[in-house]
C-alpha cells in the first residue's frame, strides 16, 4: 500500500464522518417538527447514513469508506400528549397501520437527542482518529526524507 493510499484511506474517513455528523445535526434540528415539506401533520423521520467500503482493485483503487446511502429510521414516532398542539389527534385513529392513538396526542419525530449525541460524539472521534492516521503518515514521510536527504 503507498502512502498516497493511506492519505485517501484518510481522507475518506473524514469526509463520511464529516456527513455523518451534518446528518446527526439535522435530526437535532428537527427534533420537533411534526409536519413535513407540504404542510401535512407527518413528522421528521430520523436520517441514518449507510456506510460502504471504497472500492480496493482496479486503477482506481482507492480504499477506505463512503456514504453508501442514507435512509429513514423506521422506528416509532414519540407520542406526545398535548390537545393543544395544532397537530395534536382529533379522534382517535389509526395512522399508517401502526395502532390507535387517542385523541390529544402529537405524533413527534423518531429523533432521541441522547442518542444523537452519542452518536456525534463517536463521530467526531473517528473524525479525530482520521486526523491522527494522517498526521502520523505525514510524519513518516518527513523522517524518510530526512533520512534519504
Amino acid at each position: 500500500m503507498s502512502s498516497l493510499s493511506s492519505f485517501d484511506i484518510s481522507t475518506s474517513g473524514l469526509i463520511a464522518q464529516r456527513e455523518r455528523m451534518n446528518l446527526i445535526a439535522n435530526n437535532l434540528a428537527n427534533v420537533n417538527t411534526t409536519r413535513d415539506a407540504q404542510n401535512r401533520p407527518i413528522p421528521f423521520r430520523r436520517k441514518i447514513p449507510i456506510f460502504a467500503p471504497e472500492p480496493t482493485q482496479g486503477t482506481n483503487a482507492r480504499g477506505g469508506v463512503r456514504i453508501l446511502k442514507i435512509v429513514d429510521d423506521d422506528s416509532a414516532f414519540r407520542l406526545v400528549h398535548d390537545p393543544d398542539h395544532p397537530d395534536a389527534i382529533r379522534e382517535n385513529v389509526d395512522i399508517d397501520g401502526d395502532g390507535w392513538i387517542d385523541t390529544g396526542y402529537v405524533r413527534f419525530p423518531n429523533v432521541n437527542p441522547i442518542v444523537e449525541m452519542v452518536d456525534m460524539i463517536t463521530a467526531t472521534r473517528a473524525y479525530e482518529a482520521n486526523v491522527t492516521a494522517m498526521d502520523a503518515t505525514k510524519s513518516m514521510h518527513a523522517t524518510s526524507l530526512r533520512i534519504l536527504a
